[in-house]
């Protein structure tokens, strides 16, 4: 059975759509871009600090289901700029020790929500 897993430590869903569903041992994060949770505010001037909150708010989620990044398996970067990349990569590696970092991608899209420069979803398991 299904678990809407939800935070108030993480921007609350801006359309039809939870946070994160939990299905047996597993959760699948909804998409997480930078949105202040505290004052619902984009914070996207810069993309360091943007990924940081991108990966914080992933952190709250992971947290309300009694997760952390260690059981993260695979993780959905989605870039609106590739040239972003390395910055981007640099404060993800931040959260994760290499030898043990879930398998990923990163795709560079047209558009995003918002318009921001990045978003991130997650799959984990217990």
């Amino acid at each position: 059975m299904k678990k809407i897993i939800h935070t108030d430590k993480a921007p609350a869903p801006i359309g039809p759509y939870s946070q994160a569903i939990q299905f047996g041992n597993m959760l699948y994060t909804s998409g997480q871009i930078a949105i202040n949770p505290t004052t619902g505010d984009l914070e996207i001037e810069d993309i360091k600090a943007e990924t940081r909150l991108v990966m914080e708010n992933l952190r709250a989620v992971l947290q309300a289901a009694g997760m952390n990044f260690e059981h993260v398996i695979k993780a959905s970067i989605f870039v609106s700029d590739m040239h972003n990349f390395a910055a981007i990569n640099k404060v993800y590696a931040t959260y994760f020790n290499e030898a043990t970092a879930p398998a990923r991608e990163t795709v560079e899209v047209a558009n995003l929500p918002k318009f921001v420069n990045v978003e991130i979803s997650m799959i984990a398991s217990l």
